[in-house]
């Protein structure tokens, strides 16, 4: 049993900045990989980030230099932060996490719009 629960979505100017949290809960003793993935209106879902349980993190290229993804202290918490942000950023933001013999798991999204 396992629930993943993103927060920190909300209205930000282009410019401007923004960061995300998530929080993975339940019967969990590891996680080898966090990640977020984003889906905007009329679009499939795509890759943001990903980084792995030693800290290596990969980037889809649009947004190398812009955002960054870390895990807490605690890890089964997962960041990220974005910065200057466009207004092609607005999508739904899906924390997700592999957790060994378990599977895949996703969160429930949190909104993130950009205006211009």
């Amino acid at each position: 049993q396992v629930q993943l629960v993103e927060s920190g979505g909300g209205l930000v100017q282009a410019g401007g900045s923004l960061r995300l949290s998530c929080v993975a809960s339940g019967t969990i003793f590891a996680i080898n990989t966090m990640g977020w993935y984003r889906q905007a209106p009329g679009k499939q879902r795509e890759l943001v980030a990903t980084i792995t349980g030693g800290g290596g993190a990969n980037y889809a290229d649009s947004m190398k230099g812009r955002f960054a993804i870390a895990r807490g202290n605690a890890k089964n918490i997962l960041y990220l932060q974005m910065n200057s942000m466009k207004p092609e950023d607005t999508a739904v933001y899906y924390c997700w996490a592999r957790i060994p013999l378990r599977g895949d798991y996703w969160g429930q999204g949190t909104q993130v719009t950009v205006s211009s």
